[in-house]
């Protein structure tokens, strides 16, 4: 959930009618909607074990749960701001590329829930943000999810909400772990 203007990471197979054409990304205030839950991955080719901390400066996806795209940016000027695009992009099996990479910023050694985080691009050195313009049809309402060139933005920090959190002595298995931002 975004900490300035709570709303929480949101995203459905719906397409952006300019830029890249990709799924959108957007905020929306509505809590425990489906379209909201992102499962925390870790980079390309690496596993998560279940339940072990997430560091901070870890490098990390987000895949959406319902349409198993990943959190992405590149750069394409977003619809409203004309800052950088946030999309949800890739394959039915949450395989992307590289502009689904996330470094995580937060001021502990582990990202703790209720300590805000920061999510910076890795390919393009931008944050993660919410600049507060809402959308019209089809996705009335929502608010507009970009990238910001520099930490100091406003808007750039995120917390964890509603979610499935996994205590490490519960289960040996590979993590995967259902969250809300």
């Amino acid at each position: 959930m975004n900490v300035d203007h709570k709303v929480r990471l949101h995203s459905h197979d719906i397409k952006y009618g300019s830029g890249s054409g990709q799924q959108s990304v957007t905020g929306i205030t509505a809590k425990e909607d489906g379209n909201s839950y992102w499962l925390v991955k870790a980079e390309a080719r690496k596993q998560c074990t279940r339940g072990v901390p997430i560091k901070c400066g870890d490098i990390i996806r987000l895949e959406h749960i319902a349409t198993k795209k990943n959190l992405h940016s590149h750069r394409v000027i977003s619809p409203l701001s004309g800052k950088q695009e946030v999309s949800a992009y890739g394959d039915n099996k949450g395989e992307g590329d590289n502009g689904d990479n996330w470094l995580l910023v937060c001021q502990s050694e582990f990202w703790n829930r209720d300590e805000p985080i920061m999510l910076k691009h890795v390919d393009t050195d931008t944050y993660l943000a919410v600049t507060g313009r809402v959308y019209g049809n089809p996705i009335s309402g929502q608010t507009e999810v970009v990238g910001e060139y520099s930490p100091s933005s406003p808007h750039v920090e995120w917390v964890t909400a509603e979610g499935v959190f996994i205590h490490p002595n519960d289960f040996k298995a590979q993590h995967h772990a259902h969250t809300e931002l």
